[in-house]
């Protein structure tokens, strides 16, 4: 009976969490965000409209398109691709949300046949 009542208590304490997700303050605005390559950390600027993404690295600009499937989904594809890599969408998804900064997860939006899907996670400060 004891473990019963303790399984139950779990369970409606744990059913009370939400994670907070107010993607709307996301769709728009300029932000950041930091992420390692080869061992170096470095920080990319982006900027956000209804209907594209400007990434800022390294004084360059990269467009994409947005697609939105929902508040905190939507699907990215570089306007001018240099590679092959580069001419497959990306899905983003929002996870959760804070007052100036959301963390989000992303992998290719086509899953290639026999390859398993790569999720990269990471967190964008809003600063404008």
């Amino acid at each position: 009976m004891k473990f019963f009542l303790s399984i139950l208590l779990l369970t409606l304490l744990t059913s009370c969490y939400s994670i907070e997700r107010d993607c709307s303050d996301f769709k728009t605005g300029t932000f950041e965000f930091t992420y390692i390559i080869d061992g170096t950390e470095q920080t990319s600027r982006f900027r956000r409209t209804e209907d594209f993404n400007i990434d800022y690295h390294e004084e360059k600009a990269d467009s994409s398109s947005i697609r939105w499937i929902n508040d905190c989904e939507f699907i990215l594809k570089k306007l001018h691709p240099i590679s092959n890599s580069e001419k497959e969408a990306i899905h983003m998804k929002i996870l959760s949300t804070t007052e100036d900064s959301y963390t989000f997860e992303y992998k290719l939006a086509v899953k290639r046949p026999n390859k398993p899907s790569r999720v990269e996670k990471g967190t964008a400060i809003k600063i404008k």
